[in-house]
């Protein structure tokens, strides 16, 4: 099977919405990844598909214009304060343009209460035949590969799934052992990337690497093939933000550049399932 590739938004962050269409058609994507629920970090752009008409319709248009399909939303976050039923207009919005995952993380240590609101989620995502996919974070309250099967394994809804991202299997210090034995239908698509072999015991390292400084597949420290290898083939989101090769490539370059690095890999580990 030949690898299917999506444009995830940190990749080229603060690119609006239908610009990443294009930018990814023109780079040879085969899937975007956007982020129309904003994370309310200081400086990010709100890129609403729900409230702004203007952009869903543009948005919707550049879909239109290109082969390039909706692969998943971000982010809808289970944390103190936060209704699952508020994210229903984007998740609503991304089922028009034909999306097919949401991605999901868990900001609260109450487990019984981000279990019953990861449940809600599920429940109101399937009004949409749309996942919730769980992505465990290092710095998160679910953090590693058992806390995240412990959610999965506890709601037990058709809909959830779980979704690995390269440098936080990593830094979780998860073992392909253990991802093969993870149920093979929870996996729908995978956030590809690489980074330094050495894990920060630092937070603020931790943060500025996952943010600003991963690095191209093949050309960290990570045992990439050894992942990828331990589940099913699945779409490859390439989440991979790097300033430095931004400033110097440009973003659609360095989308390019990220794309053709990926390819590169995959050919050359001759990854078999």
């Amino acid at each position: 099977m030949t690898q299917q590739f999506s444009l995830a938004y940190l990749t080229v962050a603060n690119t609006p919405p239908p610009e990443m269409v294009y930018m990814a058609d023109r780079v040879g994507y085969d899937f975007v990844s956007l982020r129309p629920i904003n994370m309310g970090l200081p400086g990010e752009p709100d890129f609403s598909l729900a409230k702004s008409k203007s952009l869903f319709r543009e948005t919707k248009q550049a879909l239109r214009d290109t082969d390039i399909k909706l692969l998943d939303i971000e982010l809808a976050k289970i944390e103190n304060g936060v209704d699952p039923l508020d994210y229903e207009p984007e998740l609503e919005v991304a089922a028009e343009l034909g999306g097919r995952h949401v991605l999901s993380s868990i900001w609260t240590d109450d487990r019984d209460f981000y279990i019953e609101q990861f449940a809600k989620l599920c429940d109101l995502a399937a009004q949409y035949e749309l996942t919730i996919d769980l992505e465990y974070v290092p710095i998160a309250s679910v953090k590693n590969l058992n806390e995240a099967m412990d959610v999965l394994n506890t709601v037990k809804k058709d809909n959830a799934g779980l979704m690995l991202d390269i440098h936080h299997v990593h830094r979780a210090r998860d073992v392909a052992e253990d991802l093969k034995k993870v149920p093979r239908e929870w996996f729908h698509f995978l956030h590809l990337c690489d980074a330094p072999g050495k894990i920060p015991s630092d937070q603020e390292e931790m943060l500025r690497i996952v943010r600003e400084a991963r690095s191209y597949v093949g050309e960290g420290g990570i045992d990439v093939a050894s992942i990828v290898n331990s589940v099913p083939e699945v779409p490859y989101s390439i989440e991979l933000p790097n300033k430095q090769q931004i400033d110097l490539l440009g973003y659609e370059e360095f989308a390019r550049q990220c794309l053709v690095k990926a390819k590169e890999f995959f050919a050359k580990q001759y990854l078999v399932k």
